[in-house]
């Protein structure tokens, strides 16, 4: 958005630059990737309502913007949180008497099964056999993306002081600034060691950093460029699946599930605020259930001859 634009929509939007600079920063304590999204949100918005301002807007003039907009559910969704939240705001401060947001409703999001790569593949994947300070970064990230079920943010957010690997634990900081402690195998331990001892130096160069993961300019890496790795790293071992930044988080808790661990335990370590995001990896494992269940003699139809 052009600066001439900006100064239109703040011009008429004062209480919208408090709300955004002031109020989300500070009371509401969102993390930066929220604040993007909830600044976007509401910049589109005054900027259909071009001149106005957007306290004025009805409960119909806020329908007509969602309908026009060629989005998802899901991305729909997100705008009515974001607008709604703003207005949640303003009626606090004593601009607003109503809502125009409060009786809209949520459209209906289908919840898709994610992605997540088989016990083979993960072998297939984290077969690496490092030549270089990069390979042994590289693969140390996917064992303990794996072994942990973190997010990318969250693995590349990492810093040294959060590592306990004596105890075989680390500490991640997570979506609403939780932290929680998760343990961690002694196959991603050693990856890690590995890379710590031998290539995190060399790719820090004479920079300091308390990040544990580093990038080739000795900063700390991005999820995009990690991204980008497990991207080319699939396609080079034959994985023809549609790759997501989450998919060895999916696999980690479809594997757990598979293998019998509690919802309640796989929700602790994904960090999950709500059981039902979790309880998404239970249909997944039932594929397991349908495969142990027709290997069983009894219902198995050869044996009945």
């Amino acid at each position: 958005m052009k600066k001439d634009e900006l100064d239109v929509i703040y011009k008429n939007n004062p209480l919208l630059f408090q709300y955004l600079n002031e109020y989300l920063n500070t009371e509401y304590n969102t993390s930066i990737n929220t604040r993007l999204s909830y600044s976007s949100d509401l910049y589109l918005l005054a900027k259909y309502y071009y001149g106005q301002n957007i306290l004025n807007l009805s409960k119909e003039d806020i329908q007509e913007y969602l309908r026009k907009q060629n989005k998802s559910s899901k991305t729909k969704a997100r705008y009515i949180t974001s607008i709604n939240n703003f207005y949640a705001f303003a009626m606090e401060k004593g601009w607003l008497k109503k809502n125009p947001v409060e009786d809209i409703k949520m459209p209906k999001i289908e919840k898709k099964l994610p992605n997540y790569l088989t016990v083979e593949e993960i072998d297939n994947l984290l077969n690496i056999t490092p030549s270089s300070a990069y390979d042994l970064r590289n693969k140390a990230m996917l064992e303990v993306l794996y072994a942990t079920g973190i997010r990318i943010s969250e693995l590349c957010n990492l810093t040294m002081s959060n590592l306990f690997l004596d105890d075989g634990l680390i500490k991640v900081l997570g979506k609403g600034s939780k932290e929680r402690i998760i343990p961690i195998n002694d196959v991603a331990i050693n990856a890690l060691s590995s890379y710590l001892k031998f290539s995190r130096g060399q790719l820090l160069s004479l920079k300091t950093s308390e990040f544990v993961f580093i990038s080739s300019r000795g900063t700390k890496i991005t999820r995009q460029a990690f991204f980008k790795y497990i991207k080319q790293l699939c396609y080079k071992k034959g994985i023809k699946k549609n790759i997501s930044p989450h998919i060895l988080r999916h696999s980690f808790a479809t594997h757990l599930l598979n293998n019998g661990a509690d919802l309640r335990i796989v929700q602790e370590l994904l960090g999950h605020s709500d059981i039902s995001t979790t309880q998404i990896y239970t249909h997944l494992s039932k594929e397991k259930i349908l495969e142990e269940y027709n290997k069983h003699p009894l219902f198995n139809e050869k044996s009945h001859h």
